[in-house]
């Protein structure tokens, strides 16, 4: 057996540990020296014998075995680098790109070990999510640089173009704003840090697992949470995310009954693009393995002028030049009780500022955990008061000078783009 090349879990972990206390009994019983049983349990299983001294010094230190991994969840896996670095990564490209300079994959990934040293990720990983991100690899006639991709920076420029519009001179809104957003929440969400006994360990008294998990819903105004918009239930699996655990069916309910009666009359609704909000209504554009027929009746319903000679491959082409916006459901039952629908931009959970109530919320909830579910839901109706009306207000407040630090920037990134490109 060989573990050269692998990557260790945590019976893996065990094996040597129990290997090379075994060695050490034999040690003993033939007076050899202290190394002798790091290189026999090292040669014994194909690895370093700087690993073994790793592994060894983990569990002295801890003085237990190592625990076993806990089960990997079904389904698809979260994603290695946390999402909440979203924010954090465009500020340290965008400041880049203001200044003029060189930014490359590698000096993202130093500025993140900075910041933390667990964020020390593999660069292939960090490329790929700076590319699943909006980010993309430029090259200008002086300088190359990561920089955001274009639709990244139209879809932004949209939405912030909608919400200056809806703002007074004096910084106030013309029409009322409302915020939704959905969340989770386990039972056994607690802090990091704690005190403990040396002997016992740090998870001596934590749970195995996550728990339970509740799904939150709701919305906020300038004037805190919207009244009886609420909506708490509990995940039927627990695995993934929330957005696993919603529909079109369950959104467009707490919609419809909880949300559109308690808000403002004419207001702007503001929602991220979670694939429940975006379900569309049923379309008669033709899809691109249609037949031939298909594309000329279509084109012929809509007015559209086409040629006998036209390849079938011309006319997909000529239909999706006149394709038209989809519908959404959610936009049509908004726009009949006289309000109006506003999508966040894709990757910006900084413009979103019940985002950070649900900040606040979980805190509450790690601080105040004791591992039992009416302790939990307990707190969590504790949580919610923890968010009033001035909370809303300052991070309301403090949304809107992000919004205006995006439109200088915008504006400056792409000035000195242009002239690089010159």
């Amino acid at each position: 057996m060989s573990f050269q090349g692998k990557e260790f879990t945590q019976g893996m972990k065990q094996l040597v540990i129990n290997l090379k206390e075994f060695n050490d009994i034999k040690r003993h019983e033939n007076d050899y020296k202290a190394v002798w049983a790091i290189e026999q349990t090292a040669k014994g299983l194909g690895i370093g014998q700087a690993t073994v001294r790793r592994i060894m010094a983990e569990y002295n230190k801890n003085k237990q075995n190592v625990p076993d991994s806990e089960p990997k969840t079904r389904g698809k896996p979260e994603y290695a680098i946390p999402l909440g670095l979203q924010p954090v990564v465009r500020q340290y490209i965008r400041s880049q790109n203001l200044k003029g300079l060189h930014v490359s994959v590698d000096l993202v990934r130093q500025h993140l070990a900075k910041i933390n040293p667990d964020y020390n990720f593999p660069t292939t990983t960090l490329w790929r999510t700076l590319s699943r991100w909006g980010f993309t690899y430029g090259t200008g006639k002086r300088r190359s640089a990561l920089k955001e991709r274009d639709y990244v920076i139209l879809a932004r420029r949209c939405y912030l173009r909608q919400k200056r519009l809806n703002r007074k001179s004096d910084g106030s809104v013309v029409r009322p704003e409302v915020f939704l957003d959905e969340t989770f929440i386990n039972r056994n969400h607690s802090s990091q840090f704690t005190w403990y006994f040396d002997e016992d360990g740090p998870d001596v008294n934590k749970p195995a697992g996550k728990g339970e998990r509740l799904i939150v819903l709701n919305a906020i105004t300038c004037k805190g949470w919207v009244n009886n918009a609420r909506l708490v239930f509990e995940a039927k699996k627990r695995t993934g995310d929330y957005h696993g655990q919603m529909d079109w069916g369950n959104f467009s309910k707490w919609f419809t009954e909880q949300l559109l009666p308690n808000i403002a009359e004419n207001s702007i609704i503001i929602m991220d693009n979670a694939s429940y909000h975006n379900t569309t209504e049923e379309r008669t554009f033709p899809k691109s393995n249609a037949r031939k027929e298909v594309f000329r009746k279509w084109l012929d319903d809509q007015g559209i002028p086409w040629g006998e000679d036209l390849l079938r491959a011309e006319l997909n082409a000529l239909c999706k030049l006149f394709e038209p916006k989809p519908d959404y459901k959610i936009d049509k039952i908004a726009a009949a009780s006289g309000h109006s629908i506003l999508r966040t931009p894709q990757y910006h959970p900084e413009l979103q500022p019940i985002e950070m109530c649900w900040g606040v919320m979980k805190n509450h909830m790690a601080k105040h955990c004791d591992f039992t579910l009416q302790k939990f839901r307990n707190n969590l109706l504790s949580a919610f008061s923890k968010v009033t009306p001035k909370t809303c207000e300052k991070l309301l407040a403090k949304t809107v000078a992000e919004e205006d630090k995006y439109w200088l920037e915008d504006g400056e990134i792409d000035l000195n783009q242009a002239a690089d490109a010159n």
